[in-house]
């Protein structure tokens, strides 16, 4: 009889500690519930605002579809499974999350790049304008050694010209002062006949004889000659 009594009041116990930790374990897999739906709407925004309705539409749409049936089953009482529903949702959250970020890094490194590439550029820009500033100086520069060539040149054909007018000038000058030099000695030309009486016979010769005042001299014959001398003179 005691025996049944104290198992009475063991299965009594029992009875009322199972019925006090019951709704305990049930509020706890609620407030996992809750968590596991409030963890998945934080994940689903995040994602959206990083642009995975654009990046990743399939995982987003996936985890608002997932995370719709968990808070349905958390209504109902099944609080199990919108837990594993939620719990779902936020791997597809993350998943959009990730490809997301991925667009996000690819498009960072692609503006970094073209600022870079356009960086470059530009100061290529700037030393091939520098470069056409330095040949553009060194143009001007040799058309202004050109031209100072080319003027140096007319001043000195210019001096040269002057020098030869002087030159001539001078020249014309002498020549007015110089005396004028005096006119040739004319020219004697006497022609003699001398006729030769030889054996009763008269033989006559003309001799042509050419001289110049200083060197004329005379002409000498026999007494049995008979010369006869013509003389013209004529100026040179």
């Amino acid at each position: 009889m005691f025996r049944k009594t104290i198992f009475a009041s063991l299965l009594a116990s029992s009875a009322i500690t199972l019925a006090i930790a019951t709704p305990a374990a049930a509020n706890k897999q609620a407030d996992r519930a809750r968590e596991a739906i409030a963890a998945a709407e934080a994940k689903i925004h995040t994602a959206e605002t990083l642009g995975s309705a654009t990046d990743a539409p399939r995982d987003t749409a996936g985890a608002r579809a997932a995370l719709a049936s968990a808070k349905e089953d958390f209504a109902s009482g099944h609080k199990e499974p919108a837990i594993q529903e939620a719990i779902q949702a936020s791997a597809l959250a993350d998943t959009a999350i990730g490809i997301s970020q991925k667009h996000k890094d690819e498009a960072i490194a692609a503006g970094r790049e073209a600022r870079d590439q356009a960086r470059d550029q530009a100061a290529a820009n700037q030393g091939q304008a520098a470069a056409a500033q330095d040949q553009a100086a060194a143009a001007r520069q040799q058309a202004a050694d050109a031209n100072a060539r080319a003027d140096a040149a007319q001043q000195s054909a210019a001096a040269s010209a002057a020098d030869a007018a002087a030159a001539r000038n001078a020249a014309a000058m002498a020549a007015a002062q110089t005396p004028a030099p005096p006119p040739p000695a004319a020219q004697v030309e006497t022609t003699v006949t001398t006729q030769h009486a030889t054996n009763g016979h008269h033989h006559v010769v003309h001799t042509k004889v050419i001289q110049h005042p200083a060197t004329a001299s005379a002409a000498t014959t026999s007494s049995s000659d008979t010369t006869t001398t013509t003389t013209r003179v004529t100026p040179q």
